[in-house]
């Protein structure tokens, strides 16, 4: 059985920092595309950053220079670290994956919230 688990979202102030977790199993995940999406309130879901298997990473605009995303093959894991978050940062996080451009997984996603 395929599992994306999040942890480490929560509440933040302005300027602070969080670091997500996407624990994985059920996949191969050294091959795997890995990624974070986000979804907001009224809005739709859209791309934060994914890092290929090679270790390339691409990033939404909006988060440039403040999010970092990284993976630990040996721990199955993919990380986001986020730093100087903004208020429209608030929203749910989702995990994904890809292996081989067959099928996509997803998180159930963790809840970030940026306010003061």
């Amino acid at each position: 059985q395929v599992q994306l688990v999040e942890s480490g979202g929560g509440l933040v102030q302005p300027g602070g920092s969080l670091r997500l977790s996407c624990a994985a199993s059920g996949i191969i995940f050294r091959t795997s595309v890995m990624g974070w999406y986000r979804q907001a309130p009224g809005k739709q879901r859209e791309l934060v950053a994914t890092i290929t298997s090679g270790s390339i990473t691409n990033y939404a605009d909006s988060v440039k220079g403040r999010f970092t995303i990284s993976r630990d093959n040996a721990k199955n894991t993919v990380y986001l670290q986020m730093n100087n978050l903004k208020p429209e940062d608030t929203a749910v996080y989702y995990c994904w994956s890809r292996n081989r451009g067959l099928y996509d997984y997803w998180g159930q996603g963790t809840q970030v919230t940026v306010s003061s």
